[in-house]
């Protein structure tokens, strides 16, 4: 049962929508009705978080079974001693899960409010607190100590510094404010640091701040099995096409022992930092991060020898991962997409120009694998079609893992290509949130089994390119 409203879009990204899911062969296949409920249950699902937290151990320092025993205490004593368990995956032996305590209905509101903004708000949604460069207004008189209610602006209407907000506001919690209202904004410009301490969220995850950091990685469900399928071998050289924040780009150095190359490029300066820095934190030596736009990745002229960045010589990658820039409608939880139309249909002929230059980047027998964070069919099976038709040197491949559904009807694939590609549908289970007394009559394979379905909506396909000319 929704806990939120249903996430809201532009009028015109609603139109677009609804076209992509009451599609002809969709339709067909499942009929008007069925259609019109799988697609309402997905928006009710994106304006919720995902029902377990992910979180990636750093294999190259440490084992999951030791990083699961810390992890448990941790939890401990951040619940107080509520019993939630740490579950290893048995098919993706790098992650652990924790689930989501949430909604809890019966939390009182109080008198004093913090309003946050959106993206903040979603942060405390999935465990976080609130530090102060997402607070957007408080009460009048609020001071350092008071419990507060913290609700989330989530379209963004709430003016910084305002006394009192009637706008659209959503309730995340309680917290204990650690700053007064005027040290919040004060005229010395905005703080960093903790605003508000979350002592009773709406949805009860761990904070990972500063829990376990060189051991650890955040990182969505799909997310990790997207590395798992990429599949990369010690002494390869890897190409991480859209890297940071090198999620990915460091999980694929583990994989790899830290031996051999992974490439990685974002186009973003800042970005690219961030990467070295993550790279840095886990201790992987084989990551080379450059500030560099993938669309003009190839080489077209004989390079250096001892040139090690882009751009590159045509076939000189194992393999290739192109997490593509995309319109990002899977991620959760998001109450209001604020992208307009035009946005969302300009990263279809950006993807196929990464994509263009990834298959001529790629070795012959060497695999390319694709995948993004949302739910259109343009972004996804669309292209998947069109790369088929457009490189008879590609061939879909199998996917293993493959934990996610098939791919979606629509685009012209066949029930065969469509078993080869690996959507992962959050509305294929029902919105139903977990109190302790449903964790504890759940079996290990149940919560396993929710953790599957229960994530961020995602799309992964695999190709190997063939060794004839």
């Amino acid at each position: 049962m929704s806990f939120f409203p249903k996430i809201a879009f532009q009028y015109d990204v609603e139109e677009y929508l609804i076209k992509v899911f009451r599609n002809n062969e969709l339709i067909t296949a499942l009929g008007t009705q069925e259609a019109e409920k799988k697609y309402q249950s997905l928006l009710s699902h994106l304006s919720h978080p995902p029902g377990f937290t992910t979180v990636r151990v750093n294999t190259h320092v440490a084992s999951v079974k030791h990083v699961k025993k810390l992890l448990f205490e941790e939890i401990q004593k951040q619940f107080k001693g509520l019993s939630v368990p740490v579950l290893e995956h048995p098919k993706l032996q790098d992650i652990l899960l924790i689930p989501v305590i949430g909604p809890r209905r019966d939390l009182k509101k109080h008198a004093s409010e913090v309003i946050v903004g959106a993206q903040c708000g979603y942060a405390v949604l999935r465990g976080a607190h609130v530090y102060v460069p997402g607070i957007v207004s408080t009460s009048r008189f609020v001071k350092a100590g008071d419990l507060v209610s913290v609700y989330s602006d989530i379209e963004g209407k709430c003016k910084r510094g305002a006394k009192e907000f009637d706008g659209v506001k959503v309730f995340l919690g309680n917290g204990i404010s650690e700053l007064s209202r005027s040290e919040i904004f004060g005229s010395s410009g905005p703080l960093k640091g903790l605003g508000i301490r979350m002592i009773e969220p709406v949805y009860l995850s761990p904070s990972f701040d500063n829990v376990l950091p060189s051991h650890l990685f955040l990182q969505n469900l799909p997310s990790v099995v997207v590395s798992h399928i990429l599949n990369p071998q010690p002494g390869e050289k890897i190409l991480d096409m859209c890297a940071a924040p090198g999620g990915k780009t460091t999980h694929l150095a583990t994989l790899m022992h830290d031996q051999g190359e992974v490439i990685a490029m974002d186009k973003i300066a800042n970005k690219v930092k961030k990467i070295k820095q993550n790279a840095e934190l886990l201790q992987l030596n084989c990551i080379k991060a450059f500030c560099y736009d993938g669309t003009k990745a190839l080489s077209v002229e004989k390079r250096e020898d001892k040139q090690e960045g882009p751009p590159f010589l045509p076939e000189s990658f194992d393999r290739i991962l192109l997490d593509a820039p995309c319109s990002g409608m899977g991620q959760r939880p998001n109450m209001a997409y604020s992208s307009s139309l035009k946005e969302v249909t300009s990263y279809q002929p950006l993807q196929r120009k990464l994509f263009t230059v990834a298959v001529k980047l790629l070795k012959p027998g060497g695999v390319l694998v694709y995948s993004t964070c949302t739910i259109t069919l343009s972004e996804n099976e669309e292209q998947v079609a069109w790369a088929l038709k457009t490189f008879p040197c590609l061939q879909l491949h199998p996917q293993e893992p493959h934990i996610g559904g098939e791919g979606m009807k629509g685009a012209g694939l066949s029930l065969d290509q469509l078993k080869l590609l690996q959507r992962f549908d959050p509305s294929a289970v029902t919105l139903q949130g977990m109190d302790i007394n449903s964790l504890q009559d759940s079996t290990e394979d149940d919560l396993i089994s929710l953790a599957n379905k229960d994530c961020i909506g995602f799309f992964i396909a695999k190709f190997i390119k063939s060794n004839s000319k």
